[in-house]
């Protein structure tokens, strides 16, 4: 009784979770495409990478559309991307410094790696803009033609120092065209240098497509780069929600010798080196658990099968991530017995604390229905929290879904861990009022 009690699950809710995994196509991973249609949002985070010298990231921008809500002018309109050398992973100094003030129409400062693309819809040309004082920190940016490829080098141009008098002067632009179509300008002021380079993009019927890439040439460029979208309404045009667009992109990043990024490229290796340490753990709890066979309860061997369970899905983990590092994208059986064994670990962990919280085993062999609850509770709960964290790691970082499904998990965990301190804290307070009601019929009062 005890033991179906402690292992009741429904199971009608994890053959669907079952089915969905198999369903469920993992994401591109280090080689991402991402659709958006009718999209709203002022800032999109398309991706974050970690480059070591000699890494890439080429771009490819496709249906790239605006509509124009009647009865407004689209003047002040700014449409573009944006290259942060970021100092952690998902914050951008730079770009989070002021949420409403467009970063499209913000001067590049020299003390700030960023690289500006604006679109610039009338001209039909992207421009590249960046600080002089920050180009050696950052990439060379080339854009891919149809016919060639043209460089634009990100090299510091020269220019004589300004004057003492210079905040009396106004500021000077230079001008040079290589006969290509491409220009370079650079803005000089009393305070800062940034420089403007142009290339024209192919506008089909109002769609833009264009293709960009980079790559680490040197030590100092090496870091974490993230790529963002924005859209900037003007003043006396359209609100910021009733202007849609549809984009369609493709990101390839790789580093020198894997397609992770710079900070994932050991988790191969230590997710089996822990994957061995959790299989010996469990072999050492099992010799104990045998040793002292008079000391053993039901829970201690839920327990023993934990550090195996963890030890599996760590294996399969390491093995996706294999195929990701080297081919760029997921081996889709591999990334769906991941989830498997992962949804096991995750039920079977909080399944073994509720039991440990209710006193199963240990003080009662019997759950109640108030434990029940608990459970008929907490596993759905873990496999909700299991659905968002696969939906999040098969769904692409700049889809209005990864957000939603991000803030579920979080949510749903909160619940999960409020949920398995119930029993806890029931089981306290019972063993305390046990213990005082054994007190006073030890000691009856003297009268």
């Amino acid at each position: 009784m005890a033991a179906r009690g402690a292992g009741a699950a429904p199971g009608p809710l994890l053959l669907l979770l079952l089915l969905f995994l198999l369903r469920v196509s993992p994401a591109s991973a280090r080689v991402h495409h991402l659709t958006l249609k009718d999209d709203v949002r002022q800032k999109v985070h398309l991706n974050t990478f970690g480059f070591f010298k000699d890494g890439f990231m080429r771009v490819n921008v496709s249906n790239l559309s605006l509509k124009q809500p009647k009865g407004y002018d689209m003047k002040g309109l700014s449409v573009g991307f944006s290259l942060d050398r970021t100092r952690n992973d998902g914050f951008s100094t730079y770009l989070d410094e002021e949420v409403d003030y467009c970063i499209l129409r913000k001067t590049p400062e020299p003390d700030v790696s960023v690289v500006i693309l604006l679109l610039e819809i009338e001209k039909k040309v992207v421009k590249v803009q960046f600080s002089a004082e920050a180009a050696s920190l950052l990439p060379k940016i080339s854009f891919i033609s149809e016919e060639n490829v043209t460089a634009l080098s990100t090299k510091p141009l020269k220019t004589s120092e300004p004057s003492s008098d210079s905040g009396k002067t106004p500021p000077k632009t230079s001008e040079n065209t290589d006969g290509k179509g491409k220009k370079s300008k650079r803005s000089t002021t009393s305070s800062q240098t940034v420089i403007e380079q142009e290339h024209p993009v192919h506008n089909d019927g109002g769609t833009y497509s264009f293709q960009f890439f980079f790559n680490i040439s040197s030590d100092s460029q090496e870091g974490l780069y993230s790529l963002y979208f924005h859209k900037c309404v003007g003043k006396e045009g359209p609100a910021n929600d009733q202007l849609r667009f549809s984009l369609d992109i493709e990101i390839t990043e790789k580093n020198p010798e894997s397609y992770l990024s710079a900070g994932e490229i050991p988790l191969p290796k230590l997710y089996i080196s822990m994957a061995m340490f959790f299989f010996l753990s469990g072999t050492v709890w099992i010799h104990i658990l045998r040793k002292r066979r008079n000391d053993v309860f039901k829970i201690h061997w839920l327990m023993a099968a934990l550090p195996f369970t963890k030890s599996l899905s760590l294996v399969f983990h390491a093995i996706d991530y294999h195929y990701i590092s080297s081919q760029g994208f997921p081996i889709e059986g591999w990334a769906v017995v991941y989830y498997i064994t992962h949804l096991l670990k995750g039920a079977l962990l909080f399944i073994t604390i509720a039991l440990i919280g209710t006193g199963w085993a240990f003080i009662k062999h019997i759950l109640s229905d108030k434990d029940k609850k608990i459970f008929m509770i907490v596993i759905p709960l873990q496999v909700l929290a299991n659905v968002a964290y696969i939906i999040i790691e098969s769904t692409e970082e700049g889809t209005t879904e990864y957000g939603l499904w991000k803030e579920i998990l979080f949510l749903v965990d909160l619940l999960c861990c409020g949920a398995i301190l119930f029993p806890v804290v029931w089981s306290i307070r019972h063993l305390q009022e046990a213990s005082a009601t054994d007190g006073k019929a030890a000691f009856p009062p003297v009268y």
